[in-house]
């Protein structure tokens, strides 16, 4: 797949943003990942933003929801440097897009770019899209590079914080789900809103309408999952999500049941040992003596619980693919398979091996690639000297007789 890279600070982001990221999948890329920045090398030290980090990543994901066209990569701020050319050799490293990516940047950069750090290198790399910023006619590039035709609205990121701040009129200015972060978490002078629901055990404040699915439920429980999970276990939700929809597409399954197992398959992570032990035999899970000692083995089953009866979940494939990404096993369906694997193989997981991720996108089958995975996470396992539950054991002898998974 075709990618490009959108950086910046995004404090916070703003519709401009959006529409640039749309114009840049216009041009033929298939998914934008945007990189909030560390602290931008255009801005003076002490603005802020890095202060924000956690906000900013926040105001992202919610303004992107459940748009698989669009990524969230925390790679800038996880390591405190905002560089373009090392931000392009990691995407290039661990996403290895067709072709060369596009790197998306604003009109108002044009004339400073020769005095970016490693600039040529970074012409190698990468396509540069200029995105439009002003109505003004930007300067001509001493270098190669594509003219994104969003439209100039001129809005920018400090315009709606000095509007927040006076008391001026701001909401349209920003996607909705930046607006609802703003107002909940009080930013840049807004009186704090009302807090977000603590945990997803109890009240059900996400429920709602049934949905095998649906957008509505898919926009719900990735709401869910991004107010309790922790920012860094929702990013790889959505990672998941992401790679789920992606092989769905290659393997002629549904990229919507995919994108809602992957972003759902965690819910139950944070929940206590007891609650996970309730909603797994809640979902009809017979306990095991090994999953007694260790209740996290069975947040799967706790998560599809909560699928089913707080989203309104009914797609058994779903249920299976959430149910069975803890411990695999049986006749797994091929939704299950492909959320099984997207949870080992998503792009943030430290150590996720690059070679299965090539077949997963081109040259091998969903059984093949299904039967590597579970195999060297069984081999893991035992490196650890743990025990391995008896349906991945009998999972992992018919994996041994040819053509059978």
């Amino acid at each position: 797949m075709r990618a490009a890279v959108f950086g910046g600070s995004f404090d916070p982001i703003h519709i401009g943003h959006l529409l640039l990221a749309d114009e840049a999948l216009s041009l033929g890329y298939g998914r934008v990942i945007f990189v909030p920045a560390w602290r931008s090398p255009f801005k003076p030290e002490g603005g802020g933003a890095e202060g924000r980090a956690a906000e900013r990543l926040e105001m992202i994901a919610a303004s992107i929801a459940c748009d698989p066209r669009m990524s969230l990569d925390d790679c800038e701020i996880r390591r405190e440097s905002s560089y373009a050319a090392e931000t392009l050799e990691d995407v290039i490293r661990r996403y290895e897009p067709e072709g060369k990516p596009g790197l998306l940047i604003g009109d108002d950069l044009l004339a400073d770019f020769p005095d970016w750090r490693r600039s040529a290198d970074i012409l190698e790399m990468a396509d540069v899209v200029v995105g439009r910023r002003s109505g003004s006619k930007a300067p001509s590039p001493p270098f190669p590079c594509l003219h994104a035709a969003n439209e100039a609205n001129g809005i920018s990121s400090s315009m709606v914080r000095e509007r927040i701040a006076g008391g001026g009129a701001w909401r349209r200015m920003v996607p909705e789900g930046a607006r609802a972060v703003i107002e909940r978490r009080g930013l840049y002078g807004l009186p704090k809103g009302p807090a977000a629901p603590a945990s997803i055990s109890g009240a059900w404040p996400w429920g709602g309408a049934a949905g095998g699915a649906s957008p509505g439920a898919a926009a719900r429980v990735e709401e869910a999952a991004r107010e309790t999970l922790g920012f860094a276990r929702f990013l790889h939700s959505r990672n998941t999500a992401l790679l789920a929809w992606d092989m769905c597409l290659r393997f002629g399954l549904d990229p919507a049941a995919g994108y809602l197992a992957g972003i759902g398959h965690d819910l139950a992570k944070r929940l206590g040992d007891g609650e996970q032990i309730r909603l797994a035999r809640a979902f009809g899970r017979e306990i095991t003596e090994l999953e007694m000692g260790k209740p996290s083995l069975l947040h799967g089953s706790a998560a599809a619980a909560l699928l089913r009866d707080c989203f309104g979940v009914r797609n058994h494939d779903i249920l299976e693919a959430v149910a069975k990404h803890t411990l695999p096993g049986g006749d797994m369906g091929p939704l299950a398979k492909t959320v099984y694997v997207a949870d080992k193989l998503e792009v943030g997981r430290e150590g996720a091996d690059r070679d299965l991720r090539r077949l997963a996108f081109a040259g091998g089958d969903l059984d093949e690639i299904f039967g590597e995975v579970v195999r060297r996470r069984a081999s893991s396992i035992r490196s650890r000297k743990l025990r391995l539950s008896e349906e991945t054991i009998g999972l992992l002898e018919k994996i041994k007789a040819p053509g059978a998974v």
